[in-house]
This record gives structure tokens, sequence and C-alpha cells, in this order.
């Protein structure tokens, strides 16, 4: 038994249209394959350099900068200027011609002068030259030529100390009577107050030379 001539015709048509449509899925297929073998090997690459890079990273880069500046040292102000300590200038004692009502204020302005200027006499009898060149006239040059005659004699100058010196000079130039008050029985407060009774005491006390607390209590009256 044979088929019709049409349904063969369509029956070859199909098949034609079947086997072109199974050529074009093939070569879709063929095309997707390739495409995913493309992208899984790229994807494959990109791992392997992610993994090299996780395994072996680059050194960071380091930035170009600039150190920073030093800084300069800081500038000490200028030092100040040393403070000029002057003495104050030194009057000499007033020359002394013996008289006795002369002889405290003397004395008092020789130790003052060398209290206040140590520096200027090396020793003891230096000190006692250089009042002596104030004794100018009277009893005092006397005094002092007699001074200086018994050092030629003996070689030994014979005031050693200034204390002697001080010694000497009440001796010889404060007031006689001090002492001749002070040793009196008319001596007493009397009808002074208490401030000028101790101004005179005191007074006394100092010209006669008295040191002895003892005495001074026996005089005090």
């Amino acid at each position: 038994m044979s088929l019709p001539s049409d349904t063969s015709q369509g029956i070859a048509n199909a098949l034609g249209y079947l086997q072109h449509h199974l050529q074009e899925l093939t070569e879709r297929q063929h095309v997707s394959e390739n495409n995913i073998n493309s992208t899984l090997a790229a994807l494959t690459a990109q791992l392997q350099q992610l993994t090299q890079l996780v395994a072996n990273p680059p050194p960071l880069a380091v930035p170009n900068t600039p150190p920073p500046p030093v800084p300069s040292p800081p500038v000490s102000p200028p030092p100040a200027p040393p403070v000029r300590w002057t003495r104050p200038k030194l009057s000499c004692p007033p020359d002394f011609n013996g008289e006795c009502h002369n002889g405290h204020i003397f004395l008092n302005s020789c130790s003052l002068y060398i209290r206040l200027a140590p520096g200027q006499f090396h020793d003891e009898q230096e000190r006692i030259l250089w009042a002596l060149t104030f004794f100018k006239g009277g009893h005092a040059t006397k005094w002092s030529e007699n001074v200086f005659r018994q050092e030629a004699d003996t070689g030994v100058f014979p005031i050693q100390t200034w204390g002697d010196f001080e010694q000497q000079f009440r001796l010889h130039f404060f007031p006689a009577n001090a002492i001749n008050t002070l040793e009196g029985t008319s001596y007493h407060q009397g009808n002074q107050t208490v401030d000028d009774y101790l101004d005179s005491f005191q007074a006394l006390v100092s010209d006669a030379s008295y040191t002895d607390p003892r005495t001074l209590v026996v005089k005090f009256r």
C-alpha cells in the first residue's frame, strides 16, 4: 500500500523542518556550551589570581610624602644684664684734736667706717694706723707721736688690736668726769623720768668703759 503523494510531501517537509530545528538547537547548545566554558575559564582564572593575591599580597605602596619639618630649637631670651651693686659712698671720720667732748663721736665714726668697709684693711694694725691719720692738733697729735715714739724705741707697735686702741682711746679722750660721776654718791635718778635716767646712765657707762655686769648693777641707783 502506498501513501498519497501529498501526504508524503507533508511528511518530508515536517522531517526537514524537524531536522533543521534540531540542527539549530544543536548549534545553540554548542554556542551555549562554548560560552559557559569561556565564562567558567574566565572565572577560574580570576579565582586563581585572587588566590595568589591572598597568599602573596603585594607590598603596600608607601606614599611619597616629604618628611615633616624639623622644629627649630627654641630661642632663649638674652640673659638679663647683671645687677651692679655699688657701695654707698662713705664719709671719713672728722679730724680729731683730742678734745674729750668729741671723743665719743670720733670713735663711733671710725667703728662705723670699719664695719661698712672691712675689705679696705688687711689687718687690725692697718685700722689703727688709718685712725691715727685723723689725729691732728692738740692732745691728739701729742698722743699719736708718743705711740710712734714707743714703736721706734721698742721695735714693736704698742697697740696690737683694735680693741686695745678703743680701750686706750677711751682712757685718754673720753670725759673723765663720767667715772667720777658713777663713783660718787650723789648720782641718782632724782626727778628724771625712767627713760631719761636710762639714757644718761648708758652714756656714762659707755664713757667710763664699764663692762662688768656686777659693777653696772651697783652703779644703777
